[in-house]
């Protein structure tokens, strides 16, 4: 499998080898959704928490006698049908919303999203990220030229819009991360880094013929 490669200036300069094992594999969006929610799930913190009727402070004594007042008997005013009173079954804050990823099926997961990226002509490759000067209009007459390309216009699926890039980086590059940094539409991370919601995220994937072959190291 092959991806063509650019320059910074956005023109075609040649090709570039991917590894079938990575990046053409068969793509099964159960695998990929399982992942997703469980890392979902994973940054969920349970921030509600509600207090039941032994928390509730109050109603030590009887609202009123049990007998002779010609109303329904009670015994606190913390109970969950007073208004005030205790919560039933409401929600606590010990609550655990973590879920175990498998190693395997997690890798299987972004090798998934890598190919789908791939597949449908959203996977871009520059030579590097040697910049004139690290200025972030610079990088958005970049990513101007690159949005202008004809892959981008239609995939396999159908026209496709891309509005959003995840830069994938051999390593940290605090350039790109200063160039990039207030660019809404763009999301850098080290290619080590990447995750599932975050190439779901992002339309399109941006690297270097570096960052590919980090990719290929990591997933070897």
């Amino acid at each position: 499998m092959k991806v063509k490669v650019y320059n910074i200036e956005g023109k075609e300069t040649g090709e570039m080898n991917l590894s079938d094992r990575i990046f053409g594999v068969k793509v099964k969006p159960e695998v990929v959704h399982g992942v997703f929610t469980a890392q979902n799930n994973n940054q969920r913190e349970p921030w509600a928490d509600t207090k039941n009727r032994g928390e509730v402070s109050g109603g030590g004594k009887k609202p009123w006698p049990q007998k002779g007042t010609g109303r329904a008997r009670h015994g606190s005013i913390r109970s969950p049908i007073w208004k005030g009173g205790g919560v039933a079954f409401g929600p606590l804050s010990i609550r655990n919303y973590k879920e175990k990823i498998n190693k395997k099926t997690k890798r299987l997961a972004l090798k998934m999203c890598l190919s789908d990226r791939v597949q449908n002509n959203a996977l871009l490759v520059v030579e590097d990220f040697n910049f004139s000067e690290p200025k972030t209009k610079v990088f958005v007459n970049l990513l101007k030229v690159l949005l202008a390309l004809p892959q981008l216009q239609k995939s396999e699926g159908g026209p496709i819009k891309v509005k959003s890039f995840l830069l994938l980086t051999p390593g940290k590059n605090a350039t790109i991360l200063r160039m990039t940094r207030n660019l809404k539409s763009v999301k850098t991370v080290r290619a080590e880094d990447i995750n599932v919601m975050d190439l779901l995220a992002k339309s399109a994937v941006l690297t270097s013929k570096a960052g590919v072959e980090k990719l290929e190291t990591v997933f070897k």
